[in-house]
This record gives structure tokens, C-alpha cells and sequence, in this order.
């Protein structure tokens, strides 16, 4: 029990992040792919892991060593062109991905009770800016994690489907596919919502935030710097190994349930609750809405902080989470953390479908990845930014095959 305890403090960054990712946007994006391939699909998520838990650490090893968020290590690197475009990119796939989780979070209540779904959006937006900013993220994202755990009813229904695992494993190594521009935008989508850049901004802050917290000002030795990498490898195994084992569940679940049953596009998110009758039964609406709100409620302040430390970081503002606004800190930070939330809200209001939009927030991401993953990539081997601490061999072929994987799916999409 001592080591299982001492191994749960180990967790930090890496698990929070690896759950944000299962987003609403993640959940209907992977429910769509097992609903129109099939099992087509499960073979992304294997191949994806070792790729996003590397560029994961290496976003982890940037912020810890230098001290410094990603925007403020890109602006003393590259001009202010470049870090004015990525840091763009970012707000822009931010805000969209906001707009989408929390339509899709109105959504979720409206299938509950019913009435309008863009109030319930509006108000989700409004009490997520309060608790952004006059909470501690860290003192209630403990009990939004419970409320991430009714998307463990996706495991349930794997569990009690009788699949034939003989079958799931040959076609996920050697998936049927047609390889077309449909093909190719799932691809996107899937690697979008799976290695996204909001989740290198945000993981590479909270290091740094729990270096000022602990260590800041103090000289440490070298043996407890490498002993911190190697927790941030554990911790970001952890959370990528939980993230991409929930996806695959979600996305085999709705491949036997939907798919099999001749659902091969969710249009609306009632269709996608069919997937978890087999084990909720009537309270198939009731686990996957507390999923999408609880998942939602965990994303969104994830993808606005991250805004918030990057525009932060280009300005020279100070940025923290621990900033008290009511003491005139932060006022810069937090007013980016308002914008892009209520930026999204706004969006939600457009007439489009939640669930279309979760799936097109994925393919912008996976679009707006490939740089950012080229410049993290450069800032991690200049000793420069990391002094002797630059990324090894091994996590340096990962992270560049996990950039290249990225931009050549997108360079496929784009000619295709």
C-alpha cells in the first residue's frame, strides 16, 4: 500500500492532461470512427501512444528544464512573426475546440431534461471563466475526475459484448480500409484529437507551475533533476496509456454496438447514447451525459489556460492559476482565459450541429499540430534552452516521427 501510494503522488501533469484529452471533441470523434469504419480504425490509437506520450514528454521536458512555458521559449527563439503565427494557431484551435465541448455539453443536459441547449452552453461558459479564476484548478478538478469516470461504462460494454478478441486483434493490426479523402479526414481527426497542441502548452505550464510551487530558487542537483525526468516519464505514461485505453473502448464499443447494427454516421448525440445500452440500459442517457459534462467541465479550462500562459508568455504578463484577481493579479491572463471561453460560447450559437462541429475541431487541431510539433522539437535539442538536459536519441526519433506522421496524413489530406 506504501508503494502504491508513494507511486500515486508521482502523478501530476501527465494524468491530468492524458484525461483532458478524452474530451467531448475526443469522445465524438472517436464514437464516429467506430460507428462508420468499424474496427477499421483501432489500429490509429495503437500507433498513436508511443508518438503522443513522446511529444508529451518532450513538451513536459521543455517547461521544466527551462523554467519556462512554450510561448516564452519560442519568442526568444524564433522571430515574432513565427511565434505570433503558432501562438494564433493556437487561440484559433482553442476556441473552436472550447465552442465545440461546450455546445456539446449543453447538448448533453438538453438530452436530460430537455430545453435550450445553447443556454445550458452559455451558463457551462460562464461558470467554468468562475472557476477558472476565483478557484484553485487543482481543488476542484478532483472532483470533476469522478465525474470522468462514467466514461468507464464504455469498458463496461466491451466487457460484456462476448466480442470475438481474436477478430478485434486481427483487425486492428490489419484493418480493412479504402483509402480515400473520407479515410484520410477520419485520420486527421483521430491524430487531431489525440495529439493536440493545447495539451503541449498546457502540460509544459503545469511543470513549470509546479516548479515555482516547489523547487523555484532553489539549486538543484543534478541526480534530483534527473529524478524529476524520470517522473514526468512515469506520469506521462500514465496519462497517455489511461487516454488512449478509454478511446479505444469508446471507439470499439460504438464499432460493435452502432456500427453492427447499420449506424454509420452520429448525427446527433442521442444516437451516440445507443452505444452504451447494452450495459446502462435506460441509464445509457444519464453515464453518457455526465461523460461529455464531466470530461467537458476537465477540457475547457485546460483549453483555455493554455491560451492564457501562451498569449501570457508573448506579453511578459505573470500567469498562474494561483493568481488572485481580487488582489489586481493576473488581470492580463485571466482576461485571455474569459475571451476564449466566451469566444467559444459565442460560437455555439452558429447553426451548426455539436456533434459535426466536435469532429471538424479535431481536423483543425491535428492541422495546427504539425508546426508547433516541429518547433518543440527544435527548442528541446538546443542546448540553448536545455542546457545538458537535451532530449536523448530515442525520445528524439519519436518525437520527429511523431511530427512527421502528423504532417504527412495532413499533406495526404490535402492532395487527395
Amino acid at each position: 500500500m506504501t508503494s502504491l501510494r508513494k507511486a500515486l503522488r508521482q502523478l501530476g501533469p501527465g494524468l491530468i492532461t492524458g484525461a483532458a484529452d478524452d474530451d467531448p471533441s475526443g469522445i465524438a470523434t472517436y464514437s464516429q470512427a467506430g460507428a462508420q469504419f468499424g474496427y477499421g480504425m483501432l489500429w490509429s490509437l495503437i500507433f498513436t501512444l508511443p508518438l503522443m506520450t513522446a511529444i508529451q514528454i518532450v513538451s513536459a521536458r521543455i517547461g521544466y528544464v527551462s523554467g519556462q512555458g512554450l510561448a516564452a521559449n519560442m519568442k526568444q527563439a524564433f522571430p515574432r512573426p513565427v511565434l505570433l503565427f503558432f501562438v494564433t494557431l493556437l487561440l484559433a484551435a482553442n476556441t473552436l475546440n472550447i465552442a465545440a465541448d461546450i455546445a456539446a455539453m449543453g447538448a448533453a443536459v438538453h438530452l436530460l431534461v430537455g430545453g435550450p441547449a445553447q443556454l445550458f452552453a452559455l451558463g457551462f461558459g460562464i461558470a467554468s471563466v468562475l472557476m477558472q479564476v476565483f478557484l484553485c484548478y487543482e481543488s476542484y478538478v478532483r472532483w470533476l475526475k469522478w465525474l470522468t469516470l462514467a466514461l468507464l461504462a464504455y469498458v463496461g460494454v466491451v466487457a460484456v459484448l462476448g466480442l470475438d478478441w481474436g477478430q478485434v486483434l486481427m483487425r486492428t493490426l490489419h484493418p480493412q480500409l479504402h483509402w480515400n479523402r473520407d479515410t484520410l479526414l477520419m485520420v486527421v481527426a483521430l491524430f487531431g484529437t489525440t495529439i493536440s497542441p493545447y495539451l503541449f502548452f498546457w502540460q509544459a505550464s503545469q511543470e513549470v507551475e509546479d516548479l515555482n510551487g516547489g523547487s523555484a530558487g532553489k539549486t538543484l542537483s543534478r541526480e534530483q533533476v534527473h529524478g524529476h525526468l524520470r517522473r514526468i516519464k512515469l506520469d506521462t505514461h500514465v496519462g497517455m496509456g489511461f487516454s488512449n485505453g478509454i478511446a479505444f473502448c469508446i471507439m470499439l464499443a460504438t464499432a460493435a454496438t452502432l456500427n453492427a447494427h447499420g449506424v454509420h454516421d452520429i448525427q446527433t448525440s442521442a444516437q451516440a447514447v445507443q452505444a452504451l445500452k447494452p450495459i446502462a440500459g435506460e441509464h445509457a442517457a444519464l453515464l453518457f451525459s455526465l461523460g461529455i459534462i464531466g470530461t467537458g467541465l476537465l477540457a475547457v479550462p485546460v483549453l483555455a489556460g493554455s491560451a492564457g500562459y501562451a498569449v501570457a508568455e508573448v506579453m511578459g504578463w505573470r500567469d498562474s492559476l494561483n493568481l488572485k484577481l481580487e488582489r489586481g493579479e493576473g488581470r492580463g491572463f485571466y482576461g485571455v482565459i474569459a475571451i476564449a471561453t466566451l469566444g467559444g460560447v459565442a460560437l455555439c450559437f452558429a447553426p451548426l450541429d455539436p456533434v459535426k462541429q466536435l469532429f471538424w475541431a479535431a481536423v483543425f487541431n491535428g492541422i495546427t499540430a504539425v508546426p508547433i510539433m516541429a518547433a518543440m522539437m527544435l527548442l528541446a535539442t538546443r542546448p540553448a534552452v536545455m542546457g545538458p538536459h537535451v532530449i536523448g536519441r530515442k525520445l528524439r526519433v519519436m518525437g520527429w516521427a511523431a511530427t512527421a506522421a502528423m504532417a504527412l496524413t495532413v499533406l495526404a489530406l490535402a492532395i487527395a
